[in-house]
C-alpha cells in the first residue's frame, strides 16, 4: 500500500458512528506500529457545485483509466480520515502522475503548507 493508490476501505461517517465501504485515495503508506493510513474520500455522487479541493476522476478519460473506478467520481480532499490498514479491503487502481501532482498542489493550498 502506497500513496496515490485507490482502495476500497471502511471510511468513517462524519455525522453518525460507523463506517461505510467506499473508494479512498491513500495519502500515506501505513505509518507506525498499528499501520495507520491517511486517506481521502472518493464519491460517485458529484456535487453540482464543486469545491476548490475537489478533483474529478473520470475513468473514461486517459488520466482516469488507471483508477479502475466504474463511474466518474469526485475526490474530496477536504474529507480526510486516518484509518487502520486492517480497514483497507481491496486494491482498485492508482492515480496518474499528472493527477497526483494536482492532488499535491491542492493539499498544499488546502492545508496552507
Amino acid at each position: 500500500m502506497q500513496r496515490g493508490e485507490i482502495y476500497l476501505a471502511s471510511f468513517p461517517f462524519g455525522d453518525i458512528p460507523g463506517m461505510k465501504l467506499r473508494p479512498v485515495l491513500l495519502l500515506t503508506a501505513p505509518i507506525g506500529p498499528h499501520g495507520e493510513i491517511l486517506v481521502a474520500y472518493i464519491s460517485s455522487v458529484i456535487p453540482s457545485i464543486q469545491l476548490a479541493p475537489d478533483i474529478l476522476l473520470d475513468p473514461d478519460q486517459p488520466d482516469g483509466q488507471a483508477t479502475n473506478l466504474k463511474v466518474p467520481s469526485v475526490l474530496r480532499l477536504h474529507k480526510l480520515a486516518t484509518i487502520h490498514a486492517t480497514n483497507v479491503r481491496r486494491y482498485l487502481g492508482k492515480l496518474s502522475s499528472a493527477v497526483e501532482s494536482i492532488v499535491s498542489a491542492k493539499l498544499r493550498t488546502l492545508l496552507k503548507l
